[in-house]
């Protein structure tokens, strides 16, 4: 693994969850009575959108690529927290912001852990990936959640939920820090 990778993750992280901790101060824990199932469908419009700006080369919104995989990042940890803890109702104040904090530190921690365990395996391909196949990926493990999800979250061989959510994080923080390398580049 390249020495400076988990610095690099580190670095997208701090954006991720700086972003995450405003918009708790701004929204609060609105998010929590989302399901699972919502929140798979909001990762899938930001990865969708991803694609169809990739495709058409232009876009007609401000928010920009970079903005779009911070928002599927976050809410991968989300689904991941709503996944373990589920969903809550409405002014319910089970948990407190310091403790989502807390959590969002935790399953990023095991997505990390995961990527270091993947990338000694695969060392570091993802690298050499196209950035639309990184969007492609994410599209697929979306595709895979919808199918668990209407099967009662039951698969026969396949991994979970949680699984492949890690998966979707990554590839996010992957997409991110290839974006970072390209603004480098061009500066």
């Amino acid at each position: 693994m390249k020495k400076d990778t988990l610095q690099e993750f580190d670095e997208v992280i701090s954006i991720c969850r700086n972003l995450f901790v405003k918009k708790m101060h701004d929204y609060g824990l609105s998010w929590r009575i989302l399901r699972p199932t919502s929140l798979t469908d909001l990762i899938y419009i930001k990865a969708q959108r991803i694609k169809s700006i990739e495709e058409k080369g232009c876009q007609a919104v401000a928010d920009d690529i970079y903005s779009e995989f911070i928002g599927i990042v976050n809410y991968a940890v989300m689904t991941q927290i709503q996944l373990a803890h589920g969903a809550c109702s409405i002014g319910d104040t089970t948990y407190t912001p310091n403790q989502i904090s807390n959590l969002y530190d935790e399953y990023v921690q095991n997505a990390k852990n995961l990527l270091i365990n993947k990338n000694h395996d695969y060392d570091e391909a993802w690298r050499n990936m196209r950035m639309t196949s990184i969007t492609d990926v994410i599209l697929m493990k979306l595709l895979r959640v919808k199918q668990i999800e209407d099967n009662n979250q039951q698969s026969l061989v396949s991994e979970g939920l949680d699984a492949n959510f890690y998966d979707i994080f990554n590839y996010a923080i992957f997409a991110l820090i290839r974006l970072n390398e390209t603004k480098h580049e061009t500066i």
